[in-house]
């Protein structure tokens, strides 16, 4: 899938969906010039596997503001232990070395704000930015049985009724830097035994699920988009090569598209995917044009005609089973 079930043997990262990243969106505020969402999903299938978000996690999203693929800034998020069916988020925004670190540190853009678990919304404003976190429709589309069944086509989209976690922010455009090209990451990184450990990651759509073999799913989701193009070009070319029919210079340029995992966006230009991320980009025939070296270019699955044209832009939640 896009990112979920980035963990081990298509399971979430160590068993546990509220750790589960599935998407990474950049694109153009709607109702406003110089502003651009930033959206990171979690949680596949909400709420019927966690109710919540978790309270020793750290949700990042990263940016990239002069091209060496580390965070110059981060907004981390970090939430309440539940209580009585609600939680609370609060958002830091971290600049130089510290972005650079995985904890929720400098300044606090929001503090204790209520999660929205209903239908609606909840849209607050400060300081320049709007910020909703809560259950939302998932905007990902795809026929995943059909391609789980060798490309034999079923015309179901596996995510038509499925919701996730949503965490979008609105951020005035000189908070991301002065040049319009940034890079944009998200990280989930969780507390154990007193370390912060990172245990998902990543930006660019359906990455790990055709490139990286089981064993080494873990170890992705701790690392750091600055080693990716070291540690991951002759593996990833293999894979290129082998469902692809790609010559080795032929996968290393089109590697040069999502490696170092990070989701380039110029935002002199308009956002479309890899330019970005829109809701209704369809990534999943971008992939699979990708890795099939051209021979297989859709899944025929639309995009979700629910996401909504004013922030936060994610759909209202479908109702649970």
């Amino acid at each position: 899938m896009s990112h979920h079930l980035s963990g081990p043997n298509l399971r979430s990262p160590r068993g546990d969906a509220r750790l589960d990243l599935t998407d990474v969106f950049a694109f153009p505020a709607s109702d406003a010039s110089g502003r651009t969402v930033l959206i990171m999903n979690v949680n596949p299938y909400a709420p019927t596997q966690a109710a919540e978000f978790h309270p020793d996690a750290v949700y990042r999203i990263n940016v990239d503001s002069d091209g060496d693929d580390r965070a110059d800034v981060a907004y981390s998020f970090t939430f309440s232990a539940p209580h009585t069916g609600g939680q609370t988020v609060t958002v830091h925004r971290a600049t130089g070395e510290a972005a650079q670190k995985h904890e929720a540190t400098g300044d606090v853009l929001f503090a204790d704000v209520p999660v929205a678990f209903g239908d609606a919304p909840d849209v607050v404003a400060a300081g320049g930015y709007k910020l909703s976190v809560g259950l939302r429709s998932d905007p990902f589309f795809a026929d995943l049985e059909g391609i789980v069944n060798n490309f034999t086509w079923t015309g179901k989209d596996a995510m038509a009724e499925a919701n996730v976690f949503g965490i979008a922010l609105e951020v005035p455009d000189a908070e991301l830097g002065p040049e319009p090209t940034i890079g944009v990451w998200a990280r989930v990184s969780l507390h154990v035994d007193g370390q912060l450990l990172s245990v998902d990651r990543g930006a660019h759509p359906f990455l790990t699920a055709y490139f990286n073999a089981e064993e080494v799913k873990d170890a992705y989701n701790t690392g750091e988009p600055a080693d990716d193009w070291a540690k991951y070009r002759e593996p990833w070319t293999a894979v290129l090569q082998h469902t692809g029919d790609y010559t080795t210079e032929a996968a290393t340029e089109t590697l040069k598209l999502v490696l170092p995992d990070v989701l380039r966006y110029d935002r002199s230009r308009p956002a479309a995917y890899p330019n970005g991320r829109t809701l209704t980009d369809d990534v999943t025939s971008a992939r699979l044009t990708m890795v099939s070296g051209g021979k297989i270019t859709s899944d025929h699955i639309p995009p979700h005609t629910d996401v909504l044209p004013v922030f936060p832009h994610l759909g209202h939640p479908h109702p649970s089973a």
